[in-house]
């Protein structure tokens, strides 16, 4: 008993009515029939000390995602030994919204059409709470049947004819309507009321996303009452009112976010928080008008729904997303995400396995960034059963190493600067030109260049930056006055700066500027306006690279044009216009303007040279700046990052390789020598380093499904030791294998690791 009184002290839970024994005694008690939960573990190796809240120590989440069809057939006592083999400490279960899982007695409130008497929710509320389980209870709330719409027609959204937006036969809530505001939190009170979960998590809770504009009489009502104007008919970025219309919609996520807390928090404790889930895509989060930033500053843990790779995300997205949302939310904080053990993506095949690999290497990616794991089936049985291996080997070995992978902070020198305004006003409808690739491309170079770095949202740049030799901004068009300024102090205190392409011509609010806004730093300015949203821009960022160059200048060589020593031109791809140079940059690159590929008679250049610069450099020191140290700055009008994104060529690779090592001079804190595409992580913990080396090196690393795991190695290894750490002691906590006597000199702890399967961690203590 006395342990039992812990756990509700630990976990805020009212939920201490009667106990029952066996799985068996719980599966047919009545609805309503509570059981008080186990002690979740609070072994040394959890995530925090003892009394800390649950959301702060559960790290390995499951979840069958529940079908109609499943409460006959859904043999709970089969899913708790699997919780038991894959140390699963917390379930994601369905409960309520469209389809309620339990005996709901809301009106409307639709149950699941097999459920007959079986309390489901109930069921397995009451199982995982005896094996010490915490429960998030999973809705999914932004649709339901025609018998609810046929009741209530004005709660949901609606175009400008009247005609309501549908998803396949299920009819779209308004946010701004009763649903969300009278129906959803009966719901939600109903559910902590009988069951005590842990808390509460929702699949699609953000209502109609950006592609669809709600013309219901309480969106009109409120959008009148906040901006004073009627709403807008059509997408129109240049519209005053359909700006103000993207902001409105931004702010009521927010408004729900906080009111659902207070709804869960009254009726289910102090702990019993509500998340919904978020994407691991800015541009997603985007279209559906979730504010990454302002949620984060809200919420107690993230759930994150990105549940598989991208063709062009690759495996390597999952470790960057995690620090992302880590730099918002705090290190301090988890971030579960769902990974689909089923084929997810191109093409989804929902009831079969993910081959193992795949699932393997997405989860090892995600532990690199700090992501809690959380394994996701459909579905109660399968006649594909391979899936259920997928987790199994990734769970046992975090569950034996978790100390090593919490309660630490990443160790960097570059970072990687991010806005969701940037997202928003400089993509706009062209995410994946604009914003998306040039990110996508600098982040590709640091990964093949084994340089560790860090996610940076413009905003935390003073409070993040404090550690940063290098901050490069992949065409961050959108950059406010107090952004730009904080990019000075940074200057200033001897941060180098690395920016590509449209970098700071729009205002915070997407308005155009005449000037770049760090055209001092950047030595280079416009000769003439420029529209970033007019046919000669877009041209610019057309989905097809240009027959064009850039000329390597002559004389002496910069040395950021090493191992380009044999050729006097790069390919480009992309299009410039003249800039005015400040005296004292200097221009290691010109453009060379387009000219036919075919037929290739005709291929030959018809202006060879022009002055138009698609690199200019910056040295502080030798300018003769006053700053704390030497800051270094590189801009490129030539948007050498959207090209590699887009083609992958290694000359635009090694090329901007080059330029983040000139610009960190001498100041990036690991290399790692060897063949192979390897994503380096490094964390520092109170008195050891962690890194992490992911391997990437397979046949089909742009291509999903991924069959095969190629070993690769050895790698020469170099870590800059910080104080307090002698590294004088190494662990390989993956293969185990010895790494022997390290070489520690002037700082640097050197050492080899012979050979990498999937991934290893290097614990230097």
């Amino acid at each position: 008993m006395d342990s039992r009184r812990e756990f509700i002290k630990k976990t805020g839970s009212a939920a201490w009515l009667l106990t029952t024994g066996g799985l068996p005694a719980l599966a047919g008690a009545p609805a309503g029939t509570l059981i008080r939960p186990a002690p979740l573990d609070a072994s040394p190796n959890a995530p925090s000390a003892p009394g800390a809240p649950w959301y702060r120590r559960v790290t390995r989440w499951g979840q069958v995602n529940i079908t109609e069809k499943d409460p006959p057939q859904y043999d709970i006592a089969w899913w708790r030994d699997y919780w038991r083999r894959t140390n699963t400490r917390g379930i994601i279960a369905n409960s309520g919204g469209i389809v309620a899982y339990y005996p709901t007695k809301i009106p409307l409130h639709k149950r699941s059409e097999f459920l007959g008497d079986r309390d489901l929710f109930g069921d397995l509320c009451r199982a995982a709470h005896t094996d010490g389980l915490a429960v998030f209870a999973r809705m999914d709330s932004n649709r339901a049947h025609e018998e609810f719409y046929q009741a209530h027609p004005d709660w949901f959204a609606v175009d400008p004819a009247g005609k309501p937006y549908r998803a396949a036969d299920l009819y779209i809530a308004c946010i701004n309507s009763p649903y969300y505001t009278e129906h959803l939190p009966k719901v939600l009170r109903e559910i902590a009321t009988l069951y005590h979960p842990e808390g509460f998590t929702d699949n699609s809770w953000s209502g109609l996303g950006r592609d669809s504009i709600c013309h219901c009489r309480y969106c009109k009502a409120s959008f009148r009452d906040k901006t004073g104007f009627d709403l807008p008919t059509k997408a129109n970025w240049e519209d005053k009112v359909y700006r103000a219309w993207l902001r409105w919609n931004y702010d009521r996520r927010i408004e729900l976010w906080d009111f659902n807390n207070k709804i869960t928090i009254e009726a289910g404790g102090p702990d019993c928080i509500w998340s919904g889930m978020n994407s691991g895509s800015i541009s997603g989060q985007s279209r559906s008008f979730r504010d990454c930033k302002r949620i984060a500053e809200r919420a107690e843990i993230i759930m994150l729904d990105d549940q598989a790779r991208t063709d062009t995300g690759g495996f390597q997205h999952n470790g960057e997303i995690g620090k992302l949302y880590h730099g918002l939310l705090g290190w301090e904080k988890l971030i579960p995400e769902s990974m689909a053990m089923y084929q997810a993506h191109k093409p989804w095949f929902r009831l079969a396995s993910k081959p193992e690999p795949e699932a393997r290497m997405w989860m090892v990616e995600g532990l690199a960034g700090g992501i809690s794991l959380w394994w996701h089936m459909v579905g109660a049985t399968h006649e594909d059963k391979r899936m259920h291996h997928n987790p199994e080997a990734i769970y046992a070995w975090e569950a034996a190493h978790e100390e090593f992978l919490l309660h630490r902070r990443p160790v960097a020198a570059v970072g990687l600067a991010w806005t969701q305004e940037n997202t928003d006003w400089y993509g706009r409808d062209n995410t994946e030109e604009r914003v998306d690739l040039p990110w996508r491309g600098m982040a590709g170079a640091l990964i093949r260049a084994r340089i560790p770095y860090l996610p940076v949202h413009l905003d935390h740049l003073d409070r993040d930056g404090k550690d940063l030799a290098v901050l490069i901004l992949p065409d961050l068009a959108v950059i406010s006055d107090e952004q730009a300024q904080a990019i000075r102090r940074f200057v200033e205190k001897g941060g180098s700066l690395v920016a590509t392409g449209n970098t700071g011509l729009l205002t915070g609010d997407g308005e155009p500027r005449t000037d770049f806004v760090l055209a001092d730093l950047f030595g280079a300015h416009l000769e003439h306006p420029r529209s970033l949203f007019t046919k000669p821009t877009e041209e610019k960022m057309a989905g097809e690279a240009y027959h064009t160059y850039l000329r390597i200048a002559t004389g002496d060589r910069h040395p950021v044009l090493k191992g380009f020593e044999e050729t006097d031109i790069l390919p480009f791809g992309g299009l410039l216009d003249s800039l005015r140079v400040d005296a004292g940059a200097t221009t290691p690159l010109t453009f060379i303007p387009q000219f036919p590929t075919y037929p290739p008679e005709k291929a030959w250049m018809r202006v060879p040279r022009t002055d138009i610069p698609g690199m200019i450099l910056r040295d502080t020191a030798a300018a003769g700046t006053h700053t704390a140290r030497a800051s270094r700055i590189a801009f490129l009008p030539a948007d050498i990052d959207r090209q590699y994104g887009r083609s992958n060529l290694p000359d635009h690779g090694d090329l901007l390789k080059n330029i983040i090592h000139w610009a960190g001079n001498g100041r990036i804190p690991i290399t790692v020598e060897g063949a192979g595409l390897i994503d380096t992580h490094l964390y520092r913990q109170e008195n050891r380093l962690v890194l992490h080396l992911v391997n990437l090196t397979n046949e089909n690393t742009w291509r999903q499904s991924l069959h095969e795991l190629i070993p690769v190695g050895p790698f020469k290894v170099k870590v800059r030791l910080q104080k307090g750490i002698t590294g004088q002691h190494l662990r390989a906590l993956v293969s185990e294998q010895s790494i022997g006597h390290p070489a520690v000199a002037d700082g640097w702890c050197q050492f080899t690791v012979d050979r990498i399967l999937d991934h290893e961690v290097v614990v230097i203590g």
